[in-house]
């Protein structure tokens, strides 16, 4: 059995039913993340865990918890596990490679364990200083300490596809998935695992997809979503940046596409989803640098494959059901917190988990364990004081909703699907739900982490992490 896991970061729910209505299979509209970012969301798909349980989040970015991981689970059982990420956060110096018999990824993710000077940063820097700029990368790459040679030709690389001389990806990384898959000959008994970041900021996709405005977007340091969301920074242009947003997301639905034709041709299941959304101003919030609104963790999920009806499933479901849910495909186990999903019939399944008694047999969490420490670390650099955000926050979707945690108390929002405007459930009863998690969960004791490489760092900026 050979089963894909595709990750489409950053994609809100409502640009996926925008988009992707070409995508078979069964949808779950209402699927939840566990958090409101990629690493403890991934965390979570990767062990069947909330994050606060393993420890990782934004106090700590490493997946070094004692739970195995569903690659490890998987190839210590006999199968191949494969990983290719284009996310900086999803790779090795973040241990997210555990488990993999190999672990690629695109442009963004490559030279991060060397001392190669970081052209991609530094062409995001200047791009708006002409081309001269590359002569200044040039000195740069003989007098600071990095490997010289390596680092001249990764520019030069760079500056070939920017004349249109080479076929270096002008994406995030989506191409060059497309390649591995197409190139790569899958065995009978495969687990694969893609992060694709076109819907990530900075919004860039290929030239022919970007309206006229879009080239007027901000440098990538002028925009930081944890800066704008405590009211500092410059003024921010939302229209302009969703523009963009679903400029990105039109491309990566259409090279999506191609990478799921190409993956039906191997893999006997493809399990297509979302980590997080992303937000554009509304309840003060941009990017995903903070909370628990539904905007941030009300994510697309659909399960395609052979005999995989085209349904949809209105029940409240989690991304830690997509943990159990690979491992049963591929007949393995181990201790997750999730269920496993349907890939037949979605009435069947939703009968068998109704509990008549409460009509609410499940509830999905999602929390929020403060702000990322680089983001915070920027902000103070910049005269700002991210203490005002760094708190923790929780929200629980059952049949009944979605109760989530605000600085203003807590908010109830309707469930989307057949059962959308009936909930009746009380605040209290969001709150007792929450407070039963809180009481549940074994906490794992961490220490704050934020050390990593130069190079690493740059590339964390780049996206807006730091």
């Amino acid at each position: 059995m050979n089963v894909a896991l595709v990750v489409l970061d950053t994609l809100r729910y409502d640009a996926f039913q925008r988009h992707f209505d070409w995508l078979s299979g069964i949808r779950f509209e209402n699927m939840w993340a566990t958090g409101r970012w990629t690493i403890p969301v991934h965390a979570s798909l990767f062990t069947g865990k909330y994050p606060s349980e393993i420890g990782v989040h934004a106090g700590n970015t490493t997946l070094d918890c004692s739970e195995p991981t569903l690659a490890e689970t998987l190839s210590e059982s006999g199968h191949t596990t494969r990983g290719f990420s284009n996310n900086v956060n999803i790779t090795p110096p973040f241990a997210f490679d555990r488990g993999f018999d190999s672990f690629d990824g695109g442009w963004r993710v490559q030279n991060l364990d060397t001392d190669t000077f970081d052209w991609e940063t530094f062409v995001t820097e200047t791009r708006n200083r002409g081309p001269w700029r590359y002569l200044t990368g040039l000195r740069r790459c003989v007098t600071e300490d990095c490997a010289t040679w390596p680092s001249i030709k990764r520019g030069a690389l760079l500056k070939l596809r920017d004349l249109g001389i080479s076929q270096q990806p002008d994406d995030d990384g989506a191409s060059e998935t497309l390649e591995f898959v197409r190139e790569t000959s899958f065995g009978s008994d495969e687990f694969l695992f893609v992060n694709l970041m076109e819907a990530h900021w900075p919004y860039e996709p290929p030239e022919s997809y970007r309206r006229s405005d879009s080239d007027s977007l901000q440098d990538g340091d002028s925009y930081n979503g944890l800066a704008a969301t405590l009211g500092e920074g410059p003024p921010i242009d939302s229209a302009l940046l969703e523009r963009a947003y679903d400029d990105s997301v039109r491309y990566l639905a259409d090279i999506y596409e191609e990478i799921f034709s190409a993956l039906r041709e191997d893999f006997d299941y493809v399990i297509t989803l979302s980590d997080h959304g992303e937000m554009f101003g509304e309840h003060g919030v941009w990017q995903h640098a903070y909370g628990v609104y539904p905007g941030l963790t009300h994510v697309p999920c659909i399960i395609s494959g052979e005999g995989v009806p085209d349904q949809q499933c209105a029940a409240p479901t989690s991304l830690l059901d997509v943990h159990q849910t690979v491992l049963a495909l591929m007949e393995e186990d181990a201790p997750s917190d999730g269920r496993v999903l349907p890939t037949e019939s979605v009435g069947e399944w939703v009968a068998k988990q109704s509990d008549s008694a409460t009509d609410e047999p499940y509830a999905c969490f999602a929390e929020h364990h403060g702000i990322n420490r680089r983001s915070a670390a920027r902000v103070t650099a910049d005269g700002g004081d991210p203490s005002e955000a760094d708190h923790e926050l929780a929200g629980v979707a059952t049949a009944s909703g979605y109760g989530y945690e605000t600085p203003d108390g807590l908010s109830i929002a309707e469930i989307v699907g057949e059962r959308s405007g009936e909930y009746t459930a009380s605040a209290e009863k969001f709150r007792n739900h929450l407070a039963t998690h809180r009481e549940r969960i074994q906490r794992r004791a961490v220490e704050e982490t934020t050390t990593t490489s130069s190079v690493v760092q740059q590339r964390l900026e780049s996206l807006g992490y730091a």
